[in-house]
Formats: structure tokens, sequence, C-alpha cells
């Protein structure tokens, strides 16, 4: 794997903080050494939030297609033709729709392998929702994508040293426990065990459970899903060899700092898990989408509306979400290519007496 990897983005809402971003990032011109950058966007889009910011540093180098781009640049694809109208920090669909198009094209690329792993900017998740997008979020969007053997995304939410998963994702808090089934946390579970092993070359990944209600059910007494749900599934994946624990009240396990014992938690629903992650992480955390054949990152947080257009944006979490994805990338290739073409595994059946197994070599 000698030659650059080509990193595709997404310019995502356009009334947000993302070419805030993308202009801050790409300042730094030795990350051009690293990868080829090839954004999904608009030029008008990014000439305009240029000037809002007065920021003139980073030159585009504007394409028509992925197979464009050249080394050295940051290069941006033109997809978005339409006029754009942008209202900086406002949510609209005009911004909506914007967003789907620069995330249609990308990912079309992804499946032709015209770039080699996806980062996304944030998006809304209500304007940019029509016909062709109905989905709660770039997870579910993504696993419809390119889900083509039943695989199922698991939204992952990371750091070097934080690891934090969710059974559920975008759905309401009322419905989360009508959702919950052993098979699902057990699938969830299965695929973080995975994903750790191949996407962050853990070799025995140590994983915390957390149960759904407040002190874990307080052993049926506030709840019954811990001794009849999850507990089962943790004992069963134990007996697989998936080094797990749990289910474990979700405040005391991190107020105790018992994480350190653990490489990642696997949450039963979205704020469970990621209020404390981003409490402890947000600058730096990173959404991986685990499970799938693709590699897709994103920054940790959403459009920011309230400081767009004000160059207040940090883009340290950008920049961690295109370095892990580089990561992910090589992790897998490393993963795979040592585990091509294994040896067959020779058994012998003791219950089949009238056979021997002559281990001595050939004279």
């Amino acid at each position: 794997m000698s030659e650059l990897i080509r990193v595709g983005i997404t310019h995502g809402d356009v009334n947000g903080i993302s070419y805030e971003i993308l202009l801050k990032t790409f300042v730094d011109t030795r990350l051009l050494e690293l990868f080829i950058p090839i954004i999904y966007g608009s030029s008008k889009s990014a000439s305009y939030h240029r000037k809002v910011l007065n920021n003139d540093t980073v030159n585009f180098n504007i394409i028509s297609h992925a197979d464009e781009a050249r080394e050295g640049k940051v290069n941006l694809v033109n997809c978005v033709k339409e006029e754009t109208r942008i209202e900086i920090g406002k949510a609209t669909a005009d911004a909506g729709e914007a967003a789907y198009i620069a995330l249609d094209c990308a990912t079309k690329d992804l499946k032709e392998n015209k770039i080699d792993l996806l980062v996304t900017l944030p998006i809304n998740k209500d304007t940019i929702q029509s016909d062709n997008f109905k989905f709660p979020g770039h997870t579910e969007f993504l696993e419809e994508r390119f889900s083509e053997n039943g695989e199922k995304a698991l939204m992952i939410m990371a750091t070097e040293t934080l690891k934090v998963a969710l059974v559920t994702t975008h759905v309401p808090l009322k419905d989360v426990s009508s959702m919950l089934s052993k098979e699902l946390i057990a699938e969830k579970l299965r695929t973080l065990n995975q994903t750790l092993k191949r996407d962050f070359s853990i070799d025995a990944p140590r994983i915390a459970v957390l149960g759904l209600n407040p002190h874990a059910g307080e052993n049926g007494l506030l709840g019954t899903e811990e001794n009849e749900i999850i507990a089962p599934v943790v004992r069963e994946a134990q007996d697989e060899w998936i080094l797990c624990a749990g289910p474990f009240a979700a405040d005391g396990f991190f107020g105790s700092g018992r994480l350190k014992e653990f490489d990642a938690i696997l949450a039963m629903y979205h704020d469970q898990g990621l209020i404390p992650f981003k409490t402890m992480a947000m600058e730096m955390g990173v959404n991986v989408t685990g499970g799938l054949s693709i590699v897709r990152t994103s920054p940790d947080h959403g459009t920011a509306y309230n400081i767009a257009g004000k160059n207040e944006a940090s883009e340290e979490s950008f920049r961690q979400a295109i370095y892990m994805a580089i990561d992910i990338f090589r992790n897998r290739f490393n993963y795979d290519e040592a585990r091509k073409n294994p040896l067959k595994k020779m058994f012998f059946d003791r219950s089949r007496e009238d056979e021997t197994l002559d281990l001595t070599a050939e004279e």
C-alpha cells in the first residue's frame, strides 16, 4: 500500500461550520503529503465562506470528477451544480438538498472505488429529508447503501483511548425498551468485537455492556431487561470467547472510572453512551461506522449553527476523523492480508479407532 489514500469528504450543511472547518484544516499543507483530499461540494459555497471568514489561505482545485484529483492539491468535486442559497446559521431546505447531493455523489464514487474511504461533515437530519433520503442519519443511510449481504451498521464514538458503541441509535427514548432483544444486542456485541479487532487492531478486546435501567434494574426492582435480555446475552457471548462483562449500571460505571478496564463500551441507547463520551472527549471524538465493508468517519459534533460564520469553530474533531479513517483503512488491509490463504486445520477424530494419524515426515 504505497500510493496515497484518496479521502472523500462531503461538505455537509452549507449553513453550518463545515467550510470553516475545511479551511482551517487544510491551512496545514503537510496533510497533503499524507493523503489526497477529495471534497464533494460546491465551488460557489466554498467561495462564499472564504469571503465571510476572510480566509483566502486555501486554494481549492475545482474538478468535475474524482478521477481528476491531483496529489498535493485540495481537490473539490463541484457536484452541487444548482444555485444554493446560503443562509449562515439557519436550517433550510436548500442546504439539506445540497448536503444530500454531495453525499450521494461521494457514496457512488466510493462504490466504484474512485475514493478509498469517506469522511462526512455534519448534516441537519431534518432538512436533508426528502424522497431520496428518509433516514435518521448517515449511519442508517450508509447501511442501506452498502449492506450487500445483510450487514448491519454499528455506530461507534471513538478516541484513541475511549470507544462507545450503541445498540439503538437515532430512535425516541420511549421506543428503546421495545426495540431491545437478545438477537439485537448479540448482533451489536459481535460486530463491536470484530470491529475492535479488524479496524482498531485490538487482538483480544475487552467490552463492557451497560444495563438499560437505573442501577441496572436493581435485580428486577427497577426493570427486568437486564435479567431477561442483557445478562443472558453477555453469558452467551462469553461462551463464544468474547471478552465481555455486565450489565453495568451506566452512572456508576462512568463515575467510578471503570472504563479504564475495558477497550470499549456497548451502550443501550444514544444519550446513555454519548452524553458521557462527549463530556469527556468532545474536541477529539470521532463518529465511526462499523460493521460495513466501507470505511466512514465523521466529527462527533453537529452543524453548530450558533457559531457558524463567526470563525469560532474547532477543526480538531474533523482532523481526528481523517486520521482515524486512514488508520482504519490501513488496519483492515493489514488484518485481511495476514489472514489470506490460511493453513488447513488438521483434526484427529479419536472416535475412529480404526485409523491412526501418521505425523512422521516422508523419507
